[in-house]
């Protein structure tokens, strides 16, 4: 079996449910409904965990960005799996870089902004998001 990068076993792998499976690779990238250069790829709903979590891939286009936003209930962590950036929450700025993750609460606003390459995230939301 020939090596697989990170972004491949979350773009194409299996998400395992005890009665189902989600095969990331037949689930469609599609653009953010606000911000250009931005897309997600639903990997698990709200619907599949009644509410409870949802994670989503997300990549960010190099020179694009997330803009300015919260989420008034969710809890949101992210795992960078390539690329670069950076993510403000609050007044604090920080470059991230693979295998790094951010938490942030709910209500606290945050950008996430690729750099000179496409950034790949991982962000599940507690409560689900969608």
């Amino acid at each position: 079996m020939e090596p697989k990068h990170i972004r491949d076993i979350f773009e194409q792998g299996a998400v395992l449910f005890p009665d189902f499976e989600n095969d990331a690779a037949e689930i469609p990238w599609k653009p953010h409904p606000k911000w250009e250069g931005v897309f997600l790829k639903d990997l698990v709903t709200g619907k599949a965990t009644g509410g409870k979590f949802s994670y989503h891939l997300v990549k960010v286009n190099k020179d694009f960005e997330v803009k300015d936003h919260d989420h008034t209930t969710q809890w949101e962590w992210n795992l960078i799996i390539s690329g670069d950036g950076i993510f403000v929450i609050g007044d604090k700025e920080v470059t991230i870089e693979p295998g790094q993750t951010f938490v942030t609460p709910p209500g606290i606003h945050h950008i996430v902004s690729a750099g000179d390459q496409d950034l790949l995230l991982l962000a599940i939301f507690t409560p689900a998001l969608c």
